[in-house]
């Protein structure tokens, strides 16, 4: 029944639920606090944008080192991305989001009383880890916990405390920024533990996910959390179909606590993902991959977190006004997501990315065709400043009202249940990779074919991404989580299967 209500849903284009609910506050709480969790990535990113300067100066090391310190972050995330699919499969999404907080909680206190470089690595080691846990859990959780109507938006929630953290970063920058410099920079990464705390006490408040509940056979408890979490007792039951189906379990089991059939603790999912994937999975695996590796490819957290060499490079040459321009850049992105989150269910997704992109990869160019200009004049230029400083800021802005929180909404959504957690930590994983390489290479890079030369491959990169995302991303606005393995299998042929199953229903009608 549900396989021919899916199919019926793709084959008219319309989402399940046509009439509007109300906002379910108790949804949009639970996604909150679970999303809070990003803080933890957003603070690292900004501060280390301002501290990086100091932690040069006190430290006297070298712009590799620098690099490789801002860098690092995203590779030793892989290894916290990569346990936390199993990890959540097996404790819940709940503690693996309070284990995060703790890990990230160590490792900012090691980097907060590092006497050198060596010691301020292990911290990032260790926060690092907490990061990749972080950045996995809170969407997937956010999507299990999510009515249909507002997935798109509490989905987005993590890259809004993601921005929000990136602001707080950047303001501790400036607040600290007149301390001696070997305290200065130290209280810059030693404030991260805060977050953590707030974060692991918030977390212990909210329900466990009902689709892991129901993996584990607690249809009593998964109930009452979808009862609590939908627009209606109606939605509820529906969803509860939905999941009972897609974890095995009859539909004629009611009891509070059942037998799942396959028990599932991350065992098996390898192999369907990589090794014998369905077309549908592998489509799906490929839209999730090549949504994050553009996303950070375009050159987005070069952008964040070089933003003072780059204001420096247009001209801006005050350190506390640099730090002043960055909160700027920290603004305008918290603000542009919060714009998102209100278009994501009503525009959809797929508008909202195309529109996005077209946008970055035009301030990139202007971005890149300003700074060549100032390469190239020895005198300092107001307008050349202000366009940078203009471009810059419309960069993140675009960004962030379409790349930015729809990467993670559509790589949590789209995967089945069984496969969901270990695919989202798959997409995580090259997210953290490529924001690795570009972050430990961005000096470098600029170095050898200049700044400005930089964004115009940032934004060649980026031109590529848009028609990838036109030709391999079908559009996923209120769909059921179950109903997604309908919509993908086609590859660049997406909308030919729209066709096919018009005509196939026609013929059953």
């Amino acid at each position: 029944m549900t396989d021919h209500r899916a199919e019926a849903n793709a084959v008219s284009g319309q989402p399940l639920l046509k009439k509007k609910p109300k906002r379910n506050l108790y949804a949009i709480g639970c996604a909150i606090l679970a999303s809070m969790t990003s803080i933890l990535l957003g603070y690292d990113i900004g501060v280390m944008s301002g501290a990086s300067i100091y932690i040069q100066e006190d430290l006297k090391i070298t712009d590799v080192e620098v690099e490789i310190l801002i860098g690092i972050l995203n590779l030793y995330s892989l290894i916290g991305s990569a346990a936390a699919g199993r990890t959540s499969d097996w404790i819940g999404r709940r503690y693996t989001i309070v284990f995060a907080g703790a890990i990230f909680f160590t490792g900012a206190l090691l980097m907060g009383f590092a006497t050198n470089f060596a010691f301020l690595m292990v911290g990032r080691f260790v926060a690092g880890i907490g990061v990749g846990y972080a950045l996995m859990i809170a969407p997937v959780y956010n999507a299990e916990v999510s009515p249909a109507s507002s997935r798109g938006a509490l989905t987005s929630f993590p890259e809004v405390f993601v921005n929000i953290g990136i602001l707080l970063g950047y303001v501790a920058n400036y607040a600290f920024s007149g301390l001696p410099i070997d305290l200065g920079w130290r209280l810059m990464l030693g404030v991260g533990v805060f977050p953590s705390v707030i974060l692991a006490v918030g977390v212990l408040t909210m329900p466990e996910s009902p689709r892991w509940l129901v993996m584990q056979g607690r249809l009593g408890d998964a109930k009452h959390v979808l009862d609590k979490t939908s627009d209606s007792l109606e939605e509820a039951q529906l969803r509860l179909a939905d999941i009972k189906e897609a974890a095995g379990i009859p539909e004629h089991c009611t009891e509070d606590v059942v037998q799942v059939p396959k028990h599932s603790h991350g065992e098996e999912v390898w192999k369907e993902l990589l090794l014998h994937p369905t077309p549908p999975v592998r489509h799906i695996l490929m839209a999730a991959i090549g949504f994050h590796f553009f996303q950070q490819l375009s050159g987005i957290d070069a952008l964040v977190l070089y933003s003072p060499r780059i204001f420096e490079k247009a001209g801006i040459t005050d350190s506390s006004t640099l730090l002043l321009a960055t909160v700027a850049v920290g603004f305008s992105k918290t603000v542009f997501t919060l714009i998102a989150i209100g278009f994501l269910d009503r525009v959809g997704r797929r508008p909202l990315l195309l529109t996005s992109v077209a946008g970055m990869i035009a301030s990139l160019l202007c971005l890149g065709t300003s700074l060549t200009i100032v390469d190239h004049e020895n005198e300092k230029m107001m307008w050349a400043t202000v366009v940078c400083l203009t471009m810059v800021l419309a960069y993140v802005g675009f960004f962030s009202i379409g790349m930015g929180p729809i990467a993670w909404v559509y790589s949590s959504e789209i995967f089945p249940l069984k496969l969901r957690a270990q695919g989202c930590s798959m997409g995580t994983a090259v997210n953290r990779i490529m924001s690795g390489v570009l972050t430990m290479t961005f000096i470098t890079l600029y170095k050898a074919i200049t700044m400005g030369g930089t964004f115009f491959l940032y934004g060649a990169i980026a031109t590529v991404g848009w028609v990838f995302f036109y030709t391999m991303l079908p559009e996923t606005q209120g769909r059921t989580l179950e109903d997604m393995e309908v919509l993908f299998g086609k590859f660049w042929r997406w909308r030919e299967g729209y066709a096919l199953l018009r005509n196939k229903r026609a013929v059953v009608c």
